[in-house]
């Protein structure tokens, strides 16, 4: 019998903190290393392992953690939009650019240190009040290892677009996207309101941050704003 990843039940937590996205050891407490650690541990004796749908068998690879964002309902477990996903392959956090910095972004011709371009006409920002570079959009279609770096860690499959241009996913085992959402990440895209409308993060009320797991992240004047979920991805199928 081939193993496969299982899912466990979690209690929404009621404290608030704030934490970044995890990269460097500034951005793990000592349990949430040795849970994350675990999960990836997890992740690779579990290889490979049986879809219950079809009978094959999938093969999966670790790969250095990236983050999706994605745009569900919290209790969804599949659907479609996927198209609107986007994917970070790495961490965009240590490669932002503080709001306070705004000034200096924009006078280096919007190129930021870590060598991205910013858009003024569509940008991001994470829960710390780093501007960020945007994500691959749209996410490649595929099937992922997914956690949020609690207790549930699952297979995430996006298909590819079909011939309306839309995208379905699910998670295996009954997961939700709040199961497999990383709480402490916080991540939202701002776009001019209206064509005539000036969106720029200096508009930001700083003292909002940082956003706590039960917060959304602030709106900005002349933007509109969409919050996403962030999904861990620790692993990836392998080619046939």
């Amino acid at each position: 019998m081939n193993p496969r990843l299982q899912t466990l039940e979690i209690d929404r937590p009621s404290t608030t903190t704030s934490a970044g996205m995890p990269t460097g050891s500034d951005r793990f407490s000592p349990n949430q290393a040795f849970v994350f650690a675990g999960l990836l541990m997890l992740a690779m004796i579990l290889a490979p392992i049986a879809q219950a749908q079809d009978n094959s068998e999938t093969r999966y690879k670790r790969i250095p953690t990236q983050y999706i964002a994605a745009l569900a309902d919290p209790d969804a477990k599949s659907g479609g939009g996927a198209q609107n996903w986007g994917l970070w392959t790495i961490d965009p956090g240590p490669r932002g650019v503080r709001i306070k910095n705004f000034a200096q972004l924009k006078a280096a011709g919007g190129i930021a240190p870590a060598q991205w371009t910013f858009d003024n006409q569509d940008w991001w920002l994470e829960e710390n009040g780093l501007i960020m570079e945007s994500p691959q959009f749209p996410m490649p279609p595929g099937k992922y290892v997914v956690t949020g770096n609690r207790k549930v860690m699952t297979v995430l499959t996006v298909h590819p677009m079909d011939v309306n241009g839309d995208s379905r996913w699910e998670l295996d085992h009954g997961a939700s996207i709040y199961d497999v959402t990383h709480l402490r990440c916080r991540s939202a895209r701002y776009t001019p309101a209206t064509p005539d409308s000036t969106c720029s993060p200096d508009q930001v009320q700083r003292t909002r941050f940082p956003i706590g797991p039960d917060e959304t992240m602030p709106s900005a004047e002349g933007c509109n704003k969409q919050d996403y979920s962030v999904l861990f991805v620790i692993g990836v199928a392998e080619a046939s």
